[in-house]
């Protein structure tokens, strides 16, 4: 290679090979931090008048990983907790011998961690309304502020029919509870 292309090159290389090693291009010899995520605090949604529930749901220790945050699984049984109780709670059956929901997608953002000792409360409400599914809105959140938000997203539930697999439409207690 001729010495001008070397020299062309050269910055080329050394940006490769800096971000191979986990640094942006520019910064050998230089300490670089990387941007810690900032708690995220939002309106407080707990007002929503689509709010559907409320769980407060207290932390176990045997939740948390190494690092004394709650295992990023239990945010997910957490809401499959507070998806459960909302649906018992309804004035009817929501699952019967011919039909029953199943989860389709869940959508989590992580916030912020969730530490030991600590109350939470999880808090579900509609997003979309269909004829066979129903998108829920969740928010895990400090028990004591609403506006300390640890995760946010959505799940998809769908109710099909047992023998088929087929979607069926939402049984009425669901799309009742729901405004529908």
């Amino acid at each position: 290679m001729s010495q001008a292309r070397e020299k062309k090159a050269a910055p080329r290389k050394r940006a490769a090979a800096a971000g191979a090693r986990g640094k942006p291009p520019g910064t050998r010899g230089k300490t670089v931090e990387a941007d810690a995520p900032t708690p995220r605090r939002t309106a407080d949604k707990s007002q929503r008048k689509d709010l559907l529930s409320r769980l407060a749901i207290e932390v176990r220790w045997r939740d948390l990983d190494t690092f004394n945050h709650v295992n990023n699984a239990n945010y997910l049984t957490y809401m499959e907790e507070a998806r459960v109780r909302w649906l018992q709670s309804l004035s009817g059956p929501w699952v019967d011998e011919t039909s029953a929901p199943v989860l389709a997608a869940v959508q989590l953002n992580y916030r912020r961690p969730i530490e030991w000792p600590c109350a939470v409360v999880v808090e579900l409400y509609v997003e979309k309304l269909g004829n066979s599914s129903l998108t829920l809105g969740h928010r895990i959140v400090a028990d004591q502020d609403a506006g300390t938000v640890y995760c946010d997203g959505h799940s998809i539930m769908v109710w099909i029919d047992r023998q088929s697999g087929k979607p069926t439409p939402l049984p009425e207690p669901v799309r009742a509870a729901c405004g529908g």
